[in-house]
């Protein structure tokens, strides 16, 4: 005989456990563009003198993303990361400002 009451449970930890592995996956290339986002910023910071604050954004709204992947995925929260959730909101820059592009007419040629 089948117990009812665990057959739920049972089916919904497979449902999660497929979402896990999806997330796994999103986390895997969300991981890479991490990456190659710090490595762009960096040589924008070289040749700019500042950071770009649009990268700045993504980064930090893109890193928040992952933690809540790894909140889902360690069981802390039921709650399904983005498509399912609303994308994370960058915060307040709390390291450098943004480079600011000059405006035309504004800068003094020597």
């Amino acid at each position: 005989m089948s117990d009812s009451k665990n057959a739920p449970k049972y089916e919904s930890i497979v449902l999660r456990v497929l979402w896990m592995l999806v997330f796994f996956l999103v986390w895997q290339v969300a991981q890479f563009v991490l990456g190659a986002l710090v490595l762009v910023q960096l040589i924008y910071r070289l040749a700019y003198g500042a950071p770009n604050g649009g990268l700045m954004n993504f980064g930090d709204s893109l890193s928040s993303y992952l933690a809540q992947i790894g909140r889902f995925g360690s069981f802390h929260t039921e709650q399904k990361p983005w498509p399912f959730a609303d994308w994370p909101a960058a915060r307040a820059p709390e390291g450098e400002a943004p480079y600011v592009a000059p405006e035309n007419g504004t800068e003094s040629k020597p």
